[in-house]
Parts: C-alpha cells; sequence; structure tokens
C-alpha cells in the first residue's frame, strides 16, 4: 500500500473514532443520565457512565497570613505554594474576559466539553503528531482539581497523561462540574488555582508578584498579561528580560482575541498594547527568617513552634507543619507591636546586637497567658554565605577551634527555651516559690526566722564543694551583705533578698512542696537532669539551692510565673494567639487560653503582697522595709510587684515585674557560655525590663493589687518558747505542748550551752501552731576568738538598709 493510502486510511479510521467519541459525548452533554455505553464499548472503551463523574477534591494549598495583635501589622507568611484564593467578586472583569479569550472562547456555549474542539484537536493530533489540546476552561481545571487531590505520583502521572481515556474521563468530570459549579464557579475556582510563574498560584497571589496589587485592580493590560502567562509561565516571564518581549507579544495576542469575543472594542485593545507595564516581582517573605521587622522574628519562631505541638493541626510534626503552609489560615497573634517595639528599643538602648551577652525580655498578660512581647539583642535569622557574620565563640576554648558564636545573627529561641535551650539561672527570683509553699501551708507573712550571715542549714553538701560548710557536710548559705543578718519576715526578707531567711524557709516548707509550687506556677525544667531532679521527692526535698534560683528557667517561664500570682492564682498556658480564622473564615478553637487554678486566691495575694517590697512598692499592711530595686515603682507609675535576682559570680542577672495587667520578665546572661566569668550588670537588665512595662502602662488606668487577708498576712501566731540550754527531751515535749512539732539536727554547733542540750530553736519566736520547730543542738563552747552561733548573737534590730546590692547565690548541690 503506498504511503498517500496508508496516511488516508488513518485519518478515515481517525475519523471514525472522533465520531464515536462526539457522539457519546455529544448525547451525554445533551442527557447526562443517559448510557451510551454500547457506543463506547464498540471503540473499546469502558461506558461513558460508568466513569466517576465527581472525585473527592482536596483544597488546594493556600498561604496562611500571621498578623500581629492588631489584625493589621504582618508578621509572616508561611506557604509552600504561594497562593490565596479570593472570590470572583474581588477580581477584575477583565480578567476572566482574557482567560476566555485566550483559552476558551466557546466557554459560555458548552456544557463543559467543547466536542467540535475535541474533536478538531484529535484529527489535527493524528494527522501531523502536534498535540492541541482542545481542552475546555473546564477540563483544565478538572485536570488540576486531579492533580491536587492526588494521594500518590501515580494518580498525578494518569491526571496528566496524554491519551484518549483521559479525555473520555476528564469530559464526563468536566462535565459534572460545569452542571455543578456553574460558569462562574468555573472561572473563579480555576483563577485560584493556576500557577502563574515564579512559585506563584492563583490570581491574588500572581496578581501582587507582578503588579504589587489586589486582583480587583488590575488594568486590562495588566489583565491580558496574566491570561497569557497561564499557558506556559516557564516561557511568558514578563521578569525575565529576554522573554519579556514575547510576553509582551503574547499579551497583544490576548488582547486582539478580546476583540474577537466582543470583551473589548478594538479601541481599547490598541489603547492597552500601548501601556508600557511597570513590573514589581516582590515575592511575600516566606517563613520567620524573612519576618520584617527583624525584631518580630523571635516570636514569629515562637508561634512556629507553638503551632508544631498542637494536635489540632494534625497527630504529627509533619501533618501541622503541611496545615501551616497549606491551610490557609487567618492568624492573629497575641503580639503587641507598641509593646514589642518598645521592649526591643529598651533591650538594645542597653545593649546592641554586638554584644556577646544576651539581654532578653518577655512579656506576658496576668490571666491569659498571651504573649505580648519577646525580644533581644540579636538578629534573628541564619548565619550563612561564605563570609560569616557571627563573632567567634565567647568561650575562648571553643574560639580556639574556630567555633563562632550565635551573636549576632541566631534562630535559637533564647527568650521561650526549646530547640537545645534550657534557659538561665534567674537566682533569687526564685524566692518567690518558697513563699508560695509556706503560704500552702498556713504560714503567714509575718512568719519571723532568724537570718545570720551564714547559715548552717540541714541540706546535705560535701565538704569541699561550692557552698558548703567548712567544718561539716551541709550546705550553707551566706548572704551579700553582712547587715541583712537579724530578724526577718517574709515582707523584709523578700525586700532585701535575704538567702539565710529564705533557705530555712524552704526547709519548713519543704524543697519539694517549693519546686511543685514553681511546676503550677509555670517553670518548665528545661534541663532533663533538672526536670528528673524534681520530680523525684525523695530528690527533691535535697535541693537546698533550689530557692536561690540555681535552676534553669526561661524569660518567658518567669514572666508566666509572675503572671500567675498577679492573676489571683489563676495559670494559663502562655499562648501566641489571639485568634485564627480557617480558609473559609470560620473561627476555630485552637489558641484559646488554657488556664487552671494553680494557687488559691490568697496565697497568690499573699505572694503578691510580699513583691511589692523589692521594687519600691508598700504592701497592704505597710510592712516593706528594704528594696533592691527601688527605682522601679516610680519609674512604672503604677501599682507594681515584682524581684531582682543575680546568680553566683553574677553570671547572670535578672528583674521580674508585674501589673495586675502586664508582667515582663528579663535576664541577662551569655547563652554560648554559661559559665563565663564576666558579671552581668543589673544597671542594664533593670532598666530594659521596667521601662518595658513602663511604656506599656502609659495611659493605662490605675490599678492597685487586692490585698490579702489579714489572716494571710499575720495568721493566729503563737510564742514559741525558750528552750535554750535544755535537755532535747525536754525540749521537745515542751515545744509539742505548745503545739508544734519537732525536729532535732544532730549537727553540733558552738553554743554557750553546754555539750548536748539545746542550743536554739528555729525559729525562736512566733509561728503557726503545728509549724516544725527545729532544735539546735549544743557542741559546747567555742575555741577563743570564734563566736557562738544562734540567735542570742545576732542584733535582732539591726535591719538591711534601702540600698542593698544584688544577692548572692550558690550553685546548685545535688545529694
Amino acid at each position: 500500500m503506498h504511503v498517500h493510502e496508508n496516511s488516508r486510511f488513518r485519518n478515515i479510521a481517525t475519523l471514525a473514532l472522533v465520531g464515536v467519541l462526539s457522539g457519546v459525548i455529544v448525547a451525554a452533554a445533551a442527557f447526562p443520565l443517559a448510557a451510551a455505553s454500547g457506543l463506547i464499548a464498540k471503540a473499546g472503551a469502558i461506558s461513558f457512565d460508568e466513569l466517576p463523574a465527581s472525585f473527592t477534591v482536596k483544597q488546594a494549598p493556600q498561604a496562611t497570613q500571621v498578623l500581629a495583635r492588631d489584625g493589621k501589622t504582618p508578621l509572616a507568611t508561611f506557604f509552600d505554594e504561594n497562593r490565596k484564593d479570593v472570590p470572583l467578586t474581588a477580581i477584575a472583569p477583565t480578567v476572566a474576559q482574557a482567560l476566555v479569550a485566550a483559552e476558551d472562547q466557546a466557554f459560555y456555549r458548552h456544557n463543559g466539553v467543547d466536542v467540535r474542539g475535541l474533536a478538531r484537536a484529535v484529527v489535527v493530533n493524528k494527522a501531523t503528531g502536534a498535540q492541541q489540546g482542545g481542552s475546555t476552561l473546564t477540563m483544565q481545571l478538572v485536570r488540576m482539581l486531579a492533580t491536587y487531590s492526588a494521594t500518590d505520583p501515580q494518580q498525578v502521572v494518569e491526571a496528566t497523561e496524554k491519551s484518549t481515556s483521559r479525555k473520555i474521563k476528564e469530559s464526563r468530570q468536566a462535565l459534572a462540574l460545569d452542571k455543578e459549579l456553574g460558569k462562574k464557579g468555573v472561572i473563579e475556582r480555576y483563577l485560584n488555582l493556576a500557577p502563574y510563574g515564579h512559585s506563584t498560584y492563583g490570581i491574588y497571589a500572581a496578581s501582587m508578584y507582578y503588579f504589587g496589587k489586589t486582583p480587583d485592580k488590575l488594568t486590562l493590560s495588566e489583565s491580558a498579561l496574566l491570561a497569557g502567562v497561564i499557558r506556559a509561565p516557564s516561557v511568558y516571564d514578563p521578569m525575565d528580560e529576554g522573554q519579556r518581549p514575547q510576553t509582551l507579544e503574547r499579551r497583544d495576542w490576548v488582547l486582539d482575541q478580546m476583540v474577537k469575543t466582543g470583551a473589548i472594542t478594538t479601541a481599547q485593545a490598541t489603547e492597552a498594547k500601548a501601556v508600557e507595564l511597570k513590573f514589581v516581582g516582590k515575592t511575600p517573605s516566606n517563613g520567620c527568617t524573612a519576618t520584617k521587622p527583624n525584631n518580630y522574628g523571635f516570636f514569629c519562631d515562637y508561634f512556629q513552634r507553638w503551632w508544631l505541638q498542637q494536635e489540632a493541626f494534625g497527630s504529627t510534626t509533619y501533618d501541622r507543619e503541611r496545615r501551616l503552609r497549606g491551610g490557609g489560615y487567618r492568624v492573629i497573634t497575641s503580639l503587641d507591636p507598641p509593646v514589642q517595639n518598645a521592649a526591643f528599643k529598651n533591650v538594645t538602648d542597653q545593649l546592641s546586637v554586638n554584644h556577646k551577652e544576651a539581654l532578653m525580655v518577655a512579656a506576658v498578660e496576668p490571666g491569659t497567658g498571651k504573649v505580648r512581647a519577646l525580644a533581644t539583642n540579636r538578629t534573628f535569622g541564619i548565619d550563612g554565605g561564605a563570609k560569616p557574620k557571627n563573632k567567634p565563640h565567647s568561650n575562648p576554648a571553643e574560639a580556639e577551634r574556630g567555633v563562632r558564636g550565635t551573636y549576632p545573627i541566631t534562630t535559637n529561641p533564647l527568650i521561650t527555651g526549646g530547640g537545645g535551650v534550657q534557659g538561665y539561672q534567674a537566682g533569687s527570683t526564685f524566692k518567690i516559690f518558697a513563699a508560695v509553699a509556706a503560704l500552702q501551708k498556713g504560714m503567714p507573712l509575718a512568719t519571723e526566722m532568724n537570718a545570720p550571715q551564714v547559715y548552717r542549714s540541714g541540706y546535705y553538701a560535701p565538704q569541699g564543694e561550692p557552698g558548703s560548710c567548712s567544718d561539716i557536710p551541709r550546705y550553707c548559705p551566706t548572704n551579700d551583705n553582712s547587715s541583712m543578718a537579724g530578724q526577718h519576715d517574709m515582707w523584709s526578707a523578700f525586700g532585701a533578698s535575704v538567702n539565710t531567711y529564705f533557705v530555712p524557709l524552704e526547709e519548713q516548707a519543704g524543697a519539694y512542696n517549693t519546686i511543685q509550687a514553681a511546676k503550677a506556677l509555670g517553670i518548665r525544667f528545661l534541663a532533663p537532669s533538672e526536670a528528673e531532679h524534681a520530680a523525684n521527692k525523695e530528690q527533691a526535698d535535697t535541693w537546698g539551692s533550689f530557692v536561690l534560683g540555681v535552676s534553669a528557667t526561661t524569660p518567658l517561664d518567669l514572666a508566666n510565673a509572675y503572671a500567675t500570682l498577679a492573676a489571683d492564682g489563676s495559670h494559663c498556658d502562655p499562648t501566641p494567639v489571639e485568634q485564627i480564622f480557617d480558609f473559609e473564615g470560620a473561627k476555630i478553637d485552637a489558641g484559646a487560653p488554657h488556664c487552671n487554678k494553680a494557687v488559691t486566691t490568697e496565697v497568690a495575694r499573699g505572694a503578691i503582697d510580699m513583691a511589692r517590697c523589692p521594687v519600691g512598692d508598700q504592701s497592704a499592711f505597710d510592712q516593706c522595709r528594704g528594696a533592691t530595686a527601688r527605682t522601679v515603682r516610680d519609674e512604672v507609675g503604677h501599682p507594681v510587684a515584682g524581684k531582682t535576682g543575680t546568680t553566683d559570680s553574677n553570671r547572670t542577672a535578672s528583674l521580674v515585674v508585674t501589673t495586675t495587667t502586664l508582667a515582663v520578665a528579663g535576664i541577662m546572661a551569655d547563652p554560648d557560655w554559661p559559665e563565663t566569668p564576666e558579671n552581668m550588670d543589673h544597671n542594664k537588665i533593670n532598666p530594659a525590663v521596667y521601662e518595658t512595662l513602663a511604656d506599656a502602662m502609659k495611659g493605662k488606668p490605675k490599678v492597685d493589687f487586692p490585698a490579702p487577708a489579714r489572716s494571710t498576712a499575720y495568721g493566729d501566731q503563737k510564742t514559741i518558747p525558750n528552750v535554750s540550754c535544755r535537755s532535747v527531751d525536754d525540749a521537745r515535749n515542751t515545744l509539742e505542748e505548745a503545739g508544734f512539732n519537732v525536729k532535732v539536727d544532730d549537727i553540733p554547733v558552738s553554743s554557750n550551752c553546754p555539750q548536748g542540750s539545746v542550743a536554739y530553736s528555729e525559729p525562736n519566736r512566733r509561728s503557726v501552731a503545728g509549724a516544725t520547730i527545729t532544735l539546735k543542738i549544743s557542741g559546747g563552747r567555742p575555741p577563743a576568738n570564734e563566736p557562738t552561733n544562734g540567735p542570742g548573737n545576732q542584733d535582732d534590730g539591726d535591719q538591711p538598709n534601702n540600698d542593698i546590692g544584688p544577692d548572692n547565690v550558690i550553685d546548685r548541690i545535688f545529694n
């Protein structure tokens, strides 16, 4: 057979097949429910009405927008595909007109399948080997929807393969989709789904990327260009100088087609062709490292870490991240821009980003746990590139090995912890937890104890270890200043930060109970070894130095703990979220405050009343007599409570302050080298914290803290009988008859009392009924020139002065 005869034979066969196919589709278009199985069977295919007319359509990936508390200030965008669905009413009409003219001029005349166009494409393809599509806009939409709905790679292949069977299946689904969505629905879904190049998907992202405007503001010329790009974004790229001429030619062709369809006049087309388009080419930020301003980055990172822990967004971290990057959520975070900006300014005014020391501040709202600010003197980002910007490591040994530090650029969650960041010692800010545990046991704020310059505690500590006694294997904390020694209650001891009052207070309340109070208020124990130690009651009860703040914590946890007390004991998990809306605009519950009653209202009010003393405020009972940060009350201008903290050798410095509506905590440390010999300066951390609170409280009403009950302040205290120099049995009986519990410390102390008798009791003046009184046993007279121990050798009337410096904290000692 000759070649031209072969060709003619193929054409005749093709026309026959087209006739069969066209007849089936025409019949289906006219009678969607009619069976055409006979015709298709003769063509060797499955029955047309047996093909699926619909399929499960997954929502195409949408970018998630994250905004600040005001709902306007952008924080970040998260996406795998840059897309944001918009209704057809939010798109310029010229866009749909241009799309129809470029892709499917018969769109409004068919029911989803253009039979003539499809037949013509099949004939041309068979005759010439070309690849005319013949697909309507609806069929193209079916293909895109099938791709996004695929659950495995093979389904993607099947959705895009070039075959007659795929065309038949696609046609059946197009007919159903046209009926279900209508013409406007098809256009809307198509415009929101189509790729436009440069990782932009959908008309909204394309309009913003190429022209920097929303799609309702697109001009005729811009609409025609975007309609032309859809066919082949990699070929028609206006951002590529080399491809721009052919892209503009494509635009002009689309305009001509719009004239052909009657959408515009020739004059309008000519005018639109003459427009010199201005391209923006601005890709939206994706993720936290692109957050602007940069000081919002640490909050953004905190939000992202929070999201990945929420089971509401999926059972696995992978699922949650996919939802974040493709769910199209609109997230209103708790970040308050004025407070955040003030925090960052106050931090960097004290310490620039180039310092190895980190000055870290967190602000939390009492009663909701909403995080209002996270600021530090660091640039949030990745120190990449051939020339790293980060300085040498602050630890000389690491720097000698060529290791760089994490300053000035880092993505480490310095302020909130996590990702290997376990926190920093917060010093005497932890004393409040012993007070809470004591108040829970019924001990009032007026509980008096003698506070010697060196306290020989009942906690074990190997001799020679830091903080141990020189002569016995016990923990012996000291005060920062000898003037602190004397008789104290909780108000004066907390105001002046007297170590040798709070260690015995922890003993009476119980170290384990003190640790449990810290947990209840929001301290998380991020260091695994500390978490294990704190969870074991037997081990926890040996942790004598816990009350002096040797456990690692973060500014966020510290702020939240004091915020819990300011909220009358209502603890709320910290949250970075105000509201979350799904892609349809429906509000979802995830992120709502999750609160519980951590301590009773009375305990919380008692602790806050005591905490007014260190920051220059006054307790409800006018009992404050010392302050380590006296200027705070005047600077903030509102009723305020809080505490300073300093660790051993001043390796860290902290301040936490709270009003009834905002708690701000700050810690200054070297995150790269916690053991640094450098001294952290309270003259830097303190202003950064209290000025942030002052800025946030400007113009707000002055609300006082509710006073605790008088019983919480003073209790029903009883006089403790003087049992000095009595036998242990006699002293025990006397104290038990008076309504107290008795504990004997068998490590002898120097005393003028006979050896083996009771040297003194601790406490020795007053306490509540049922309190535990510790008997200290005399070891006899000390050598000449060595002072004896006990309250009889202290000046009970010597109160600490009002300008006491940072308190000393002894290193943690585990048994």
